[in-house]
């Protein structure tokens, strides 16, 4: 997910020489391919937790991290109707670019907080102790800061400086 969302960032994209036509394409195929490994997880999630006879949602992480699918589902449909403004019959394609990047980024932020409240789970502590835990707890941040500071200083409306 972070990838394709960083596709549009001139300094951490690889694909900064693409059009944006180009970039865009790309950008769907990443999103999508994110989408389908999600809901893949979420197969085997369920398919683990019947399979056990555990409860399902019983945690904030899985709480989360259903409303993050949910959320990032109705992100793909959004992003489709920017893909085909004409075919969904988008009036106002501006304003719904705006909307995708900031609900974008509220799924992106919800997709990390889903991840660290993984890494507060009985079973990973278990798993991974002492420095090593709070490497793990490191790693999600950086791409969140690093895509939070790309949407604010490349999409936002900014404040024009006074000289």
């Amino acid at each position: 997910m972070a990838e394709a969302i960083l596709l549009f960032s001139p300094e951490h994209s690889p694909f900064f020489f693409c059009s944006r036509k180009v970039r865009i394409r790309l950008h769907w195929a990443g999103q999508t391919l994110a989408i389908l490994c999600a809901a893949l997880g979420l197969g085997f999630i369920v398919s683990s937790r019947t399979r056990s006879e555990l409860p399902h949602l019983v945690s904030w992480h899985s709480w989360v991290g259903a409303l993050t699918l949910l959320a990032t589902g109705g992100q793909g449909l959004c992003g489709l109707c920017l893909l085909c403004p004409r075919a969904a019959r988008v009036s106002r394609v501006a304003r719904l670019k705006l909307y995708h990047l900031t609900c974008g980024l509220v799924v992106y932020l919800m997709a990390t907080v889903t991840v660290l409240l993984g890494l507060h789970s009985v079973w990973f502590q278990a798993q991974i102790k002492d420095a090593a835990w709070y490497l793990c707890l490191a790693l999600p941040l950086y791409p969140a800061l690093v895509i939070m500071h790309q949407i604010s200083s490349s999409y936002l409306p900014r404040k024009k400086m006074e000289m």
